[in-house]
This record gives C-alpha cells, sequence and structure tokens, in this order.
C-alpha cells in the first residue's frame, strides 16, 4: 500500500515516516531528499520534479508489493491526487496521513531550532512556513505531534493504521 504522509514543514513528518518505515521494513520515499539530489546534479527546481521523480519510485516499488510511505510537505489537493492517482495504476490502496502540531509556540520553536539533516537543504523560516500555501486536507488518518514525543507519535499512527486495515477488512474493502 502508499502511505502518503503530509503537513507543513517542522510538524515531524520525516521522524515519524522514518520510524514508521523501520518499524515496518517499507520504502521511504522523502521528497527533500530527491528535490536537493536534484538540485546538487545542477538541475534547476521550479516546479514538481521531485514530485514526479518520487511518484515513478512509489510506482515501481509498489509494483513489487512493496509498502510505500511518501513523505513530503504535500501542501495542494493536485499533489494529493497524483500520489493517489500512482496507488490506483499499480493496482493497490492508499491512505492519507497529515502529520500537524496544534500548538503554535511548539511548531515555531521546531522550525527555528531544527538543523538540516541533508547537505546543502535549505530550511524555512518561521515567516515563510506561515505563508506557504497549504490547503484543508479532510486525511484518512491525522496525528498531532503537538506535546509527544516521536515515539509515541509513531505508535499512534501505528494503532491507527491497524484499526483502519481491520476496518477495511470488516467492510470487505481490504483489497483495494
Amino acid at each position: 500500500m502508499l502511505l502518503i504522509v503530509g503537513g507543513l514543514p517542522a510538524v515531524g513528518k520525516t521522524a515519524i515516516a522514518t520510524g514508521l518505515a523501520q518499524g515496518i521494513k517499507a520504502v521511504h520515499l522523502r521528497i527533500d531528499s530527491i528535490e536537493q539530489a536534484l538540485r546538487n546534479s545542477h538541475v534547476t527546481i521550479s516546479g514538481p520534479e521531485g514530485y514526479v521523480v518520487a511518484y515513478a519510485i512509489a510506482e515501481d516499488n509498489l509494483r513489487l508489493g512493496h509498502t510505500v510511505i511518501a513523505d513530503s510537505v504535500n501542501p495542494v489537493e493536485v499533489t494529493r491526487a497524483a500520489w493517489r492517482k500512482v496507488a490506483h495504476r499499480a493496482g493497490q490502496r492508499c491512505i492519507e496521513i497529515e502529520i500537524v502540531c496544534s500548538d503554535q509556540v511548539e511548531h515555531r520553536r521546531r522550525v527555528e531550532s531544527r538543523k538540516a539533516d541533508i547537505a546543502g537543504h535549505q530550511l524555512l523560516t518561521w515567516q515563510q512556513v506561515c505563508a506557504r500555501e497549504y490547503e484543508p486536507w479532510p486525511a484518512g488518518i491525522v496525528i498531532d505531534t503537538a506535546g509527544q514525543h516521536i515515539k509515541a507519535s509513531v505508535s499512534a499512527l501505528r494503532e491507527r493504521l491497524e484499526g483502519y486495515e481491520q476496518t477495511l477488512q470488516a467492510t470487505g474493502d481490504a483489497g483495494k
């Protein structure tokens, strides 16, 4: 299946996606890593280039039967729909997961104190995060990381995913 993980910068997306990928042995596709690799190769990122590369890699891995975790801000419906189409083309289901931090003070602290973990990656300022386009998202699962350690957030997500799977099996939608 395809797990579409999105949310504003510094809410904990990558830490959660990484922890989940390690726990369930999934492929982790991080848009920041792809886009920075393209920049390091002197490719100018002016639009969806990183997402388009990730869509192709995700589809290849889904066709191989791997669970794929797509980790990106995923701020607008057009990218969210594109991820859903990837899963559909591969004949796999997808679950949309939004990571949020409902405590604005904590979120700002995270933005202002984090360090880049990808060489050359330029992190956004708090003002840039606040000004960023981010459309409302009726994701199937929402995890709020405010006041919660990453391990607890990963555990909460795993519980929600297990509940989601049980619901699909009970309704006969498990193969969709």
